[in-house]
Order: C-alpha cells, then structure tokens, then sequence
C-alpha cells in the first residue's frame, strides 16, 4: 500500500481533525475559517464522491469537482436535520462531530474501494493532466473559451462565497431590558404593597448594539385609565421616581450556544405612599434622555410634555417595562 496514492483523502482527515483543535483552541483565526468553508462546502461531496466512483473512467475531474460541491451542499442540510430530531439538537458541537465522523468514515470507504478498483482515480495536479482531462488539444476555440470562462466562473463563485462567509453582515442590534424579582426570578413581583411599603425589583440590561451605548433609566409613578368611548389613554397622575440612573456598557455578543448571562443588574427599591392602582414605568434611552419640562408646583407631570413619554411606551415607541402595583392603605 503507497500512501501517496490515497493522499487527497488522509489530508481530509487530518484537516477536519485539524478544524476541530482549531474551533476548541483559536476560535476565531482565519485559518479555521477557511477550513470551515472546505469543510462544510467540499470534503463531505469528495470523499462521498469518491467513495462511490473510484475508477478513473467513470467520472473525470471536473465532474468530480462539480459534484463534490453540489453533493456537500446536499449532505451538510441532511445532517442537520437529522440532528434537529436528536436530544443534541442543532448546535456546533453536534455539528462538527458528526461531520467529522462522515468525513473520517466515507474518507476510510473511500480509502479501501480505491484500493481494489482495476484503475482508479488519483487527482495528481499537473498542467499534462489538466490539459489532458479537459480534451485541450482536441478543442476548438470556442470550447476552449467556454471552459475558460467555466473555469474563471467556478473560482469567482468559490471567492464571492468565501467573502460571504468570513464577512458575515453584523446580526441585528438590540438591547435587553428586563425586571426581575428580589430572588432574580421572573417571579414574587411586589405588586401588593402597602403604603410606604418598600419593594424591590432587578432591573438589568445587556447591549447587543455592536458599539458602546450610554443607556438612561428613568422610572415613573402613574396613575392611569382607558376611555373606552374615545380609545384613548388618560394618565391622572404621573410622578417621577427616585433612583434615576445611567451607565456605558460595551456590546456583547448574543451567545446561542452556552448559558445566557447578565451583563448589567442592579436592585431597585421603592415605596408608594398614595394608596390605589398604580403603575410603575421603567423607561430605557440611548446616548442621550430625552428633555423634561420644568417640575409642576405639585410634582404631577400629567398635564406636561412629559406624558407623551408613557404614551410613546403604551405604543411600543419608546423601550419600556411596567409594574402594576396595587398599594392599600
């Protein structure tokens, strides 16, 4: 056995063996992207491909190349889905091991039916046997031209997708805001207080903006009713709360694979001293709050410019969260 003659197939060993030390130890290095892409998009369709046709006369080169692309295409999607109906689910773990076990397996297949076949195909890259597989001297002008420009399209197709892959177009930006709890649950809310009763809620925000953002807080009491006759939003009383805050946060990236984490938390505590139905707005700006007009003699912003904040959260306008919070006496 000459191991030259079945060196197309162990380098495909020993490169996806190669990719999976690379994503554990260099995740993000170049290298490992353009293993990525050939690993994914070539090496399943080759070793399939040559698994199944090791003689020479049944598939020249450039089919074999043809179809090595197209069958990886084919096969990448099959594996996924089948891993969709597993416990593991779709994820690159499960990704990269199983592909890694289809390279090896049909590598090996591949290996052994070359070994028997009477003449079997060995892509030794040479410019005799380039010219020979695609009939050169045998062509006419025209065809010649074709593959050309056949050939010119493959590798434009080949570096357009290799672009497209390692300058991925940044994911959507948004921000986390959430409320939690005291016991950092989305649960045990104080929303039953009694007056001057204090309650204490999380109040956390993660940036996925792709830059740094300054983000205000301002938290308000209102006191509220929908007019069924107009469809309209009244707000009776609306008083701003203390423990207004800002940070700076740097963006993080949205982490679909391990365990989510908080990037920003902090507790808030307030108390009520007005007995009745209240709520509680927790209103989120970016890089700069909006202006507020001067304070009321009675600190009721209701009749204010200040109202079209509430009514901009009611509407989804402005990034909001509320607390409905019944205070007795």
């Amino acid at each position: 056995m000459n191991l030259r003659d079945y060196w197309d197939l162990i380098m495909i060993m020993a490169l996806s063996l190669l990719l999976d030390v690379l994503i554990a130890v260099y995740p993000d290095s170049i290298l490992r992207k353009a293993l990525g892409l050939a690993f994914v998009l070539f090496f399943p369709g080759y070793v399939f491909i040559t698994a199944l046709f090791p003689e020479r006369k049944e598939l020249d080169s450039l089919e074999r190349l043809a179809l090595s692309f197209g069958l990886s295409i084919a096969i990448v999607p099959l594996i996924g889905l089948a891993l969709n109906y597993t416990p593991w689910g779709i994820r690159l773990i499960p990704i990269l091991v199983s592909l890694t076990v289809f390279n090896m397996v049909f590598s090996l297949a591949a290996i052994y039916r070359r070994k028997k076949a009477i003449s079997p195909w060995i892509p030794w890259i040479t410019l005799d046997r380039i010219k020979e597989e695609l009939e050169w001297e045998r062509s006419s002008k025209l065809d010649r031209a074709l593959t050309v420009i056949l050939i010119i399209a493959i590798l434009t197709s080949i570096g357009t997708l290799a672009y497209v892959v390692t300058h991925p177009k940044p994911g959507e930006a948004f921000t986390e805001f959430y409320i939690l709890g005291p016991g950092g649950k989305a649960a045990d809310y104080p929303t039953d207080l009694f007056a001057g009763e204090n309650g204490t809620v999380i109040i956390g925000i993660v940036n996925h903006e792709h830059r740094n953002v300054t983000y205000y807080v301002q938290i308000w009491l209102v006191n509220l009713t929908w007019d069924n006759s107009t469809n309209t939003t009244i707000i009776h009383e609306m008083y701003p709360m203390p423990g207004w805050f800002n940070v700076t946060l740097p963006s993080v990236p949205v982490n679909i694979e391990g365990n989510w984490t908080p990037q920003f938390e902090a507790n808030y505590t307030f108390s009520i001293d007005k007995p009745g139905q209240w709520q509680v707005w927790f209103l989120l700006f970016k890089d700069k709050p909006p202006e507020l007009p001067p304070a009321p003699p009675d600190g009721n912003y209701a009749e204010t410019g200040a109202r079209n904040l509430i009514l901009e959260a009611i509407n989804g306008t402005v990034q909001s969260l509320k607390l409905n919070v019944k205070v007795t006496s």
